[in-house]
């Protein structure tokens, strides 16, 4: 059975960083394209960061760029976001996805597998 947990919400002021987790069970992750995306109230779901099951290649919305970094352990079946310099702007409840293959997406259609998300609020 598929499995995906996020864990390292967090409330932070802003400028702050935090590390977000996703543990995957009931796959090989390195087979996978795994990616993170986030929902603030009222707004739609984004697309934040996405690296690729082969080659670890990575992808980055814009808003995000040069602030968070993606990252995984194929060892500990988990990947990570890496979030600096955060600001209002970023607080949501942050998702991962998976979909098995190697390309890069952050569009929510074509991932199969979902997290039940984490909280990252950050205070001005």
């Amino acid at each position: 059975q598929v499995r995906l947990v996020e864990s390292g919400g967090d409330l932070v002021q802003a400028g702050g960083s935090l590390r977000l987790s996703c543990a995957a069970s009931g796959f090989t992750l390195g087979y996978y394209a795994i990616a993170w995306f986030r929902q603030a109230p009222g707004k739609e779901r984004e697309g934040v960061a996405c690296i690729s099951g082969r080659n670890e290649d990575t992808y980055y919305a814009d808003s995000v760029k040069g602030r968070f970094t993606i990252s995984r352990d194929n060892t500990k079946n988990t990947v990570y976001l890496q979030m600096d310099n955060l600001n209002p702007e970023d607080t949501a409840v942050y998702y991962c996805a998976a979909v098995i293959g190697y390309g890069l997406s952050l569009s929510s259609d074509e991932f199969d597998y979902w997290g039940r998300g984490t909280r990252v609020t950050v205070s001005a």
